[in-house]
């Protein structure tokens, strides 16, 4: 016992009034795993409520990532104050060094302010499917300064949580699981158009990701410069990968159109020429 507390007093280094020995070194490392354990049960609790009431993962999710970085936070201090640093002075003290920081991470504060906000409103959420920027990706993760998403390429995004919170954003998860396309259709004038609109809504709703044959509806849109312009709305479930559902509606109705010798034409363009000869004189 008495080898084990000489052990534990050993100095290892020591800096004018601060010393930090070995039982320094074991306790900030007993409140490093205190910590992961604390942080261990508290996700198991959290996922195992989530499960039993069934409540949204998304939410789950941004609730923990908050009492995570407060209980770092506050863990952080605690080292801190074992190895001697008085956090309280050091804030004091650095204050002027912080202000010149917080200048040149201006844009660094901003993505980790931003990320608080993502994370207590709760507007954006895992597995929610986001256009930003033209493109479309599916929400992985929500950290405290960047999030992470994958496109439609099956490629790693990673996101600064700013450019979500002070930029249009279209969240196609937001209000329904469900969202509504459109495929637009050309056919040559004279075609039977109560034919060609059920053709389409046919061809829609041989798709398995179409989410309700009742809210299928194909229309005539507009007389075009050469066709007659129709447009096919449908819902579906499959968000993110709509462009694959979209492509193999497409193939669905250029067959039906073939079987029924409805056509798709051209674009035609009428060209007059008029004559201006003189006689020679």
């Amino acid at each position: 016992m008495e080898t084990i507390s000489k052990l534990l007093e050993l100095k290892l280094l020591s800096i004018g009034e601060y010393e930090i020995r070995v039982y320094t070194l074991a306790t900030v490392l007993i409140i490093f795993l205190i910590t992961k354990l604390l942080l261990w049960i508290i996700k198991k609790a959290l996922f195992r409520n989530q499960r039993l009431k069934k409540l949204d993962s998304g939410n789950t999710y941004a609730l923990f990532q908050i009492i995570r970085y407060a209980i770092w936070v506050i863990s952080i201090g605690f080292m801190l104050e074992t190895i001697g640093v008085k956090v309280t002075v050091l804030v004091a003290g650095s204050a002027a060094l912080l202000v010149g920081i917080g200048l040149g991470l201006q844009q660094t504060f901003n993505d980790i302010i931003s990320g608080i906000i993502l994370l207590s409103e709760r507007s954006i959420k895992i597995n929610d499917i986001l256009e930003i920027d033209s493109d479309v990706v599916k929400i992985q993760s929500i950290g405290l300064r960047t999030s992470k998403g994958l496109n439609r390429d099956d490629i790693s995004i990673i996101i600064p949580n700013s450019l979500i919170t002070n930029n249009k954003v279209i969240n196609w998860s937001h209000q329904s699981r469900k969202t509504r396309f459109r495929i637009d259709v050309g056919v040559a004038y004279g075609s039977d158009v109560d034919l060609v609109i059920k053709l389409m809504e046919e061809s829609a709703f041989e798709h398995p990701d179409i989410f309700d044959r009742d809210l299928i509806e194909a229309r005539l849109v507009n007389f075009g410069n050469s066709s007659l312009d129709f447009q096919l709305l449908f819902f579906s479930k499959n968000i993110f990968r709509i462009g694959k559902v979209k492509s193999d509606i497409r193939k669905i109705i250029n067959q039906k159109f073939k079987e029924n010798k409805v056509t798709i034409p051209f674009t035609q363009m009428d060209l007059h020429l008029k004559s201006n000869d003189t006689e020679l004189l």
